[in-house]
């Protein structure tokens, strides 16, 4: 059995590992802030993917070390290079994967903490030496919580303080009227092997619809420029879906945040603009039948989400939640169908009837 971690209760310095993606880099970006509001002299060391750092790298008293995956092993040879002369009291170790693993034992700290046992994907116990407390059923968010925890640092407001810049303010302004709602609809998730986390068009095009003829919305697609995305945004941009403005692959992260933050309301499946939303304040509905939006939805947004995981599980894998390994997903194709127009539509009525 590994000792307690011995931490004092004002570390000098850290370093944190959360390479990827968007949405657990916000999470991680919450626990920085809980450490920082428990010590505000803390020097802290970000080890952070290239995509996800052009959306943190310029957040004040963090210094970023940017890992990209695309250089292969000489990735590694440039972290080991910018964290040559450094040391650290304590490594946070919050991403459980071969790749994160091989760098977190590259970092010069006598302690690094990692997820524990249960929970430490690709022998991440045998790149660390401490590890947090076991947990079950913990949303990602309070299971990278729980490494600010196993440090000494008390629990504070929840907070992210994203920087934007004046020209992401007045991209984002362009599309805001003060007359109609700003609604923002992401409506693909990132295209992996086996991923089914997107809706189908036919029902995007319907509730953008009602967003419009219901609650006079303004209505802004977003996503990336993939061949998929573009389909869905020249098909949901039409004048059959009612004419919403298409920012498919035309914005950076920044803009995005921005935009969102600027928004009312934002729709979007398992993805990282839900937890974006959640780090600007902005109310999300969240489309989930394949996975657990106990475990991986908008943090802020519980009542919100539509959830149909339980039936998909129930039809698609013929068991009930409580018999599945946590954050188990329905890997089937036809699962995302299970969410009805009405589902979503009446979370729509639901927002707009409180607002």
């Amino acid at each position: 059995m590994m000792p307690e971690l011995a931490v004092q209760s004002k570390p000098e310095s850290l370093c944190v590992v959360r390479l990827s993606a968007i949405g657990d880099t916000c999470h991680a970006l919450a626990v920085i802030r809980r450490l920082q509001d428990n010590w505000p002299d803390v020097r802290i060391t970000w080890i952070i993917g290239k995509t996800e750092a052009s959306l943190m790298s310029d957040i004040p008293g963090i210094e970023f070390i940017i890992f990209d995956k695309s250089k292969g092993f000489r990735a590694y040879k440039d972290v080991r290079t910018q964290l040559a002369g450094k040391r650290f009291e304590l490594a946070l170790c919050m991403h459980a994967s071969m790749r994160a693993n091989l760098l977190c034992r590259e970092i010069p700290a006598k302690t690094r903490l990692g997820f524990d046992r249960a929970r430490a994907r690709d022998f991440q116990w045998l790149f660390t030496n401490q590890r947090v407390p076991p947990a079950e059923r913990e949303h990602a968010l309070e299971a990278m919580m729980s490494f600010a925890t196993a440090a000494g640092a008390k629990p504070r407001d929840l907070r992210w303080d994203i920087p934007l810049s004046d020209s992401a303010r007045k991209f984002a302004s362009r599309f805001v009227d003060a007359e109609k709602p700003l609604v923002v609809v992401s409506p693909c998730s990132s295209q992996r092997s086996r991923n089914y986390r997107n809706w189908s068009i036919d029902n995007y095009a319907a509730t953008i619809r009602h967003l419009q003829q219901e609650h006079r919305c303004t209505v802004v697609l977003t996503g990336g420029n993939t061949a998929l995305e573009q389909q869905y945004g020249s098909a949901l941009s039409g004048d059959g879906a009612g004419q919403a403005l298409n920012l498919m692959g035309k914005t950076s992260l920044k803009e995005l945040v921005a935009l969102i933050k600027a928004a009312d309301l934002v729709i979007c499946p398992d993805s990282g603009p839900a937890h974006m939303a959640t780090a600007v304040g902005t109310p999300v509905i969240g489309l989930y039948a394949t996975s657990n939006p106990d475990r991986t939805g908008p943090y802020l947004s519980h009542d919100l989400t539509v959830n149909r995981y339980p039936d998909a599980v129930r039809q698609y894998l013929g068991k009930n939640i409580d018999e599945l390994r946590w954050g188990e997903r329905v890997r089937h194709p036809d699962a995302m169908g299970l969410i009805t127009i009405d589902d979503v539509s009446g979370k729509i009525d639901d927002f707009f009837a409180r607002s």
